[in-house]
């Protein structure tokens, strides 16, 4: 079991960046309105596109994008069933691996939403 403090990572993460921001700050404002844009409502909404931003963060074995689309699910009332069928198809596609960050992003899911 993952013992990974997500809610600790995407502040540790956003404090890192802060220098960051002010030393780039049209990089940074550039991914702010890339990120508003694309997961803005459309034909999908929002909750649907965090699943699978989610999804990718499995995949491509990212805790800090764990934490983070972990995080706005919730704010969107996601469920935990539904994050647990896509995370169904993210073993699918992934495999074994994938399987070792569904076991973190559930942790992340409960961790979150106990205030963890």
């Amino acid at each position: 079991m993952s013992t990974f403090d997500h809610a600790g990572l995407i502040q540790g993460i956003n404090e890192s960046l802060t220098t960051f921001r002010k030393a780039q700050p049209d990089t940074m404002r550039g991914f702010a309105q890339l990120a508003q844009a694309s997961m803005a409502d459309g034909t999908l909404s929002s909750k649907h596109k965090e699943l699978i931003a989610l999804a990718i963060g499995v995949t491509q074995r990212c805790s800090g994008c764990i934490g983070f689309h972990v995080k706005a699910l919730q704010k969107l009332g996601a469920t935990r069933a539904e994050v647990e069928e896509m995370l169904g198809v993210c073993i699918y596609m992934g495999g074994g691996p994938a399987l070792m960050y569904t076991a973190e992003a559930l942790k992340a899911w409960d961790d979150m939403a106990q205030g963890v």
